[in-house]
């Protein structure tokens, strides 16, 4: 069986930078050490806006300019990139929440044989949940797990309700 790991926009507005948080900064080492010990194939996505972000409907709901691409918040945060970079990725830049793309990517990487999917990253209560969502429709007979101490919400409380969603859609929570 194949394994995959998806980290979700693990990037430096939403650890310590525009959006950042104690909570997504307290992660960090243990979504390293999630990374460095997996094995089997890891994506990372990237939430990615551009110089119209305040434009688009996110942006007038969240007027927060984020992960705008080619700035210093758009990229990973500097640990997570090295652990990254050491054990080998597939980027997947997404436009919105949830990736309609990483379905297809996680596919063709299987490549025919059954998998299971673990996802880890930020924020629980937005892009976390949402590809965790958009894999279980797309996949509903695959194990699909979501890490949550290498999580982090907005909030406390939207991390431990977003937990508790995904509990309720079969999603595993480790």
């Amino acid at each position: 069986m194949k394994k995959f790991l998806v980290v979700v926009d693990m990037q430096k507005d939403f650890v310590d930078g525009a959006l950042g948080s104690k909570e997504a900064c307290a992660i960090v080492p243990a979504a390293v050490e999630k990374i460095a010990g997996f094995d089997g194939e890891i994506f990372a996505t990237f939430d990615t806006h551009f110089g119209n972000y305040m434009e688009t409907a996110e942006g007038r709901k969240l007027p927060v300019p984020h992960c705008i691409k080619g700035t210093a918040g758009w990229e990973l945060d500097k640990d997570i990139a090295a652990a990254l970079d050491a054990k080998g990725y597939t980027a997947v830049e997404k436009k919105t929440f949830g990736s309609v793309d990483l379905p297809a990517l996680i596919e063709k990487a299987a490549g025919g044989e059954e998998f299971s999917i673990e996802l880890i990253g930020l924020c629980t209560d937005i892009c976390v949940i949402s590809n965790a969502l958009l894999l279980k429709a797309n996949y509903p007979e695959a194990d699909i797990a979501v890490d949550e101490k290498c999580c982090a919400g907005v909030t406390p409380e939207k991390h431990a309700a977003a937990i508790e969603t995904m509990r309720s859609c079969q999603i595993d929570i480790l």
